[in-house]
């Protein structure tokens, strides 16, 4: 198996033709045909199958799709590690945010990368809990900020912040806080809009419900956070998340956020790395920004919620 094979399938993936992907190769059509060919004789599986849509993958090819990219993205590392100065870091660095901490982290952290390092090329990827410790521990990621939810003895991580959830409406809801804070009990009576259980804070919402012996009878089961807001907005009930997610909204004046006073209700967020794929000198540089934009953050107070554990 060569690496030109694994650029080659992973060019017709991504293009869905192999016309197109010879044409971005610069390579004939015959003689990519005859790589796929021999890649797929090697590993005793077809990996592409035509159909209306154009070459799709079989789950044999989208299995060693996701091996495919992580492997040219370690030679990648590889390359860069051996030619960037310590100095002047370059280089490709690939981080992953959780969807309900893009809000606070991800622009800051963006504009400080651009800022500070010029030469590196920044891929910033917003995905599920679950999809980014699938994608770091395959080395498709440098890094990915996660939280501790006791699974992370695999990864070498760093504690970034302490953020505390809370119960969040819209400004002038039917649901609002009466007071500057709410208990768990009262929260517990309104109809909840909470992520699934595959979400990385659902989980630690219903231990602390349970920890409690209370329960949750009124659940809207909203995964995506653009559709959460929405439904927060169209006042369909009241969300326990983290303020990160919701900043802008409650920022503008939009949403409403409340402290849950008898019960500590948080989550420690995370800076992940590989144990066994060492970190190039641009990652390293993207991960002393990572912590200290995340100090910045939470110290000057633009990260609501939080308590800086730096």
């Amino acid at each position: 198996m060569e690496l030109r094979q694994l650029r080659y399938f992973v060019a017709i993936v991504d293009h869905g033709s192999l016309s197109r992907a010879a044409r971005v190769l610069h390579i004939v059509q015959p003689a990519l045909t005859q790589q796929l060919q021999q890649l797929e004789e090697e590993l005793g599986a077809t990996l592409l199958h035509r159909s209306a849509q154009g070459m799709q993958a079989t789950d044999a090819g989208r299995v060693f799709y996701e091996h495919a990219l992580a492997i040219l993205k370690q030679v990648s590392d590889a390359k860069s590690a051996v030619n960037q100065s310590a100095d002047k870091p370059s280089g490709t660095v690939a981080l992953g945010i959780p969807q309900s901490a893009s809000g606070a982290l991800a622009f800051p952290l963006l504009k400080a990368v651009r800022a500070a390092y010029p030469d590196i090329v920044f891929q910033l990827t917003e995905e599920l809990t679950g999809n980014l410790t699938e994608q770091l521990a395959s080395g498709r990621l440098n890094l990915a900020v996660l939280f501790d939810d006791g699974q992370l003895s695999k990864f070498a991580t760093k504690n970034l912040v302490e953020e505390e959830m809370m119960y969040i409406t819209r400004a002038d809801s039917q649901f609002a806080c009466k007071r500057s804070s709410i208990t768990l009990e009262k929260a517990l009576r309104v109809p909840l809009i909470l992520p699934s259980l595959q979400h990385g804070v659902r989980p630690r919402i219903e231990q602390v419900v349970r920890d409690h012996g209370l329960r949750i009878d009124n659940i809207i089961e909203i995964t995506s956070i653009a559709i959460l807001k929405s439904a927060i907005l169209a006042d369909m009930g009241a969300t326990i998340l983290p303020v990160s997610p919701l900043l802008a909204e409650i920022n503008r004046g939009e949403m409403r956020a409340c402290p849950i006073s008898d019960v500590q209700l948080s989550r420690t967020v995370s800076l992940c790395a590989s144990k066994n794929i060492p970190l190039t000198n641009a990652a390293m540089a993207v991960e002393r920004l990572v912590l200290e934009v995340s100090r910045d953050l939470c110290e000057s107070g633009s990260w609501l919620g939080t308590k800086s554990l730096m």
